[in-house]
């Protein structure tokens, strides 16, 4: 335990989906070709006006409702005024006086216990243009310029760098089973800025605060918080605390420590101000209702059903949720009324094996719940065994055939009890010695008999009905 307490602030972008940009018709899209995606509002020309894309705004309230914030009455813009070469107006249209969301708070789970999230404000705005370095020159791609933006800004209430991926692994989460966002870390959709300070234990005030900007993944998040934490402390124990200010700073990922930029500039110095050519407009309360019906479950949620309705552990809870298509996967086979546990055993065991072998996404799966209910169906109705119905699935996925074109009368499980009986009883009559055996105490020879039935049935004897009659007949 570190003899000074941290204070961590996030503020998490992440780039929408949407057909066009948040204020161009431009498309908003990947693309390898440099300036592709773009229009004359991106290269900010002369005399052009923006428009507002409703389905950015509609995802930016989707998710301001989810992380409980209060909404506007009305929807306007601001103009955040600063010089880079990556913004091509010299400004950025922001949210700053009345943002999409305000005070809200999420729970997230740690390990043993429950974490409160405060959120300071969700706001939308325009993501710049990106910028290629060389040795001898720089070139500015404009094909993310006015992509849309979601900046998340929480309150400084993470204590330590653990606290800080979760919720971020979270939100990921969330903005992916809300659809609004694929928030692919490596495609550059996810960025964070960290602040960070340290402060005695009993301290009133919080120390000085140090942004470390554009950290491009999760685990860099985690060094990076680490890493500012020991810088902090240690210049503290040498009583040179004086030596930290409030800055901007880089993680280089070479050498694992943050790094000096700039002096951190306050809001004021961006002369923010209402931007003149986007009107507000009312967010009607009609319109935030129907948003929320359109509110899936979330992880969280789902994690809670899965354990207290259907009995799920917490283990293979967490590896269904934490992919939004196997959460999806696993509703439908819910729906389709199959057994929670054994539809969860198939695809944490099975599938999720599969598609790792093969490197394969689950949409491009060709067993879909449909085809896996004919499989557990007949595996619980005890038609096959647990090594037939592997077998069946197999042969299903080798041949892109529906499973019931393997399932028939002469390779489906004996489960029938006179039948079974016959057999058993013809076995025993011809192992008299081994039924002194065991009954003077060599249990083992349990399993012989077991043996014996599933030989006799070339494997296809119901298991579990057979050690009940022989348990009988042993008696």
């Amino acid at each position: 335990m570190s003899k000074y307490k941290a204070v961590i602030g996030l503020e998490m972008h992440c780039e929408l989906k949407s057909n066009s940009k948040v204020f161009s018709p431009a498309k908003n899209g990947y693309s390898e070709i440099p300036n592709f995606n773009i229009s004359e509002i991106d290269m900010a020309f002369p005399g052009i006006l923006p428009s507002v894309n409703k389905e950015s705004v509609r995802s930016a309230i989707m998710a301001s409702l989810v992380l409980n914030c209060k909404v506007p009455e009305y929807m306007y813009f601001d103009r955040k005024n600063y010089y880079y070469p990556d913004l091509p107006k010299g400004y950025q249209i922001t949210q700053m006086h009345d943002p999409v969301g305000t005070n809200g708070k999420i729970l997230i789970d740690m390990d043993g216990y429950t974490k409160e999230v405060l959120i300071h404000d969700i706001h939308l705005e325009e993501d710049s243009a990106s910028l290629d370095h060389y040795i001898d020159a720089s070139l500015i791609d404009y094909n993310r310029a006015g992509v849309p933006l979601l900046e998340l800004v929480t309150e400084p209430c993470f204590n330590n760098a653990e606290e800080a991926v979760a919720f971020l692994e979270y939100m990921r989460l969330v903005y992916k089973y809300l659809g609004i966002s694929d928030a692919d870390t490596k495609m550059g959709q996810i960025r964070c800025d960290v602040n960070v300070s340290i402060m005695d234990y009993d301290a009133k005030e919080l120390g000085t605060k140090v942004e470390i900007k554009n950290v491009n993944s999760f685990q860099n998040v985690k060094d990076a918080i680490n890493y500012e934490i020991k810088r902090q402390s240690e210049l503290k124990d040498a009583g040179r605390y004086s030596e930290v200010e409030q800055e901007t700073r880089r993680f280089d990922e070479e050498t694992l420590t943050t790094v000096r930029m700039r002096s951190k500039v306050d809001a004021i110095d961006y002369k923010y101000f209402v931007e003149p050519n986007i009107p507000k407009y009312k967010i009607t309360k009609e319109w935030i209702e129907e948003i929320k019906k359109s509110i899936p479950m979330l992880p969280r949620e789902r994690k809670q059903k899965y354990i207290n309705e259907y009995g799920l552990s917490e283990y293979d809870t967490n590896i269904i949720i934490k992919n939004k298509e196997y959460a999806d996967y696993f509703e439908e086979c819910l729906n389709l009324g199959m057994d929670a546990k054994t539809s969860a055993n198939y695809l944490i065991v099975n599938i999720i094996a599969y598609l790792n072998k093969f490197n394969m996404e689950l949409k491009d799966f060709f067993l879909k719940p449909k085809y896996l209910k004919e499989i557990i169906d007949e595996l619980i109705k005890g038609n096959i065994s647990s090594k037939q119905a592997k077998e069946i699935f197999n042969k299903a996925l080798d041949e892109n055939k529906e499973p019931k074109e393997f399932i028939s009368k002469e390779n489906s499980q004996i489960s029938d009890v006179s039948e079974l009986n016959n057999i058993i009883d013809t076995i025993l009559n011809n192992n008299q010695s081994q039924i002194e055996l065991y009954k003077n105490g060599r249990s083992n020879i349990f399993d012989y008999f077991v043996g014996q039935v599933m030989k006799e049935t070339r494997g296809k004897a119901n298991p579990t009905i057979v050690k009940e009659i022989l348990n009988d007949k042993l008696k």
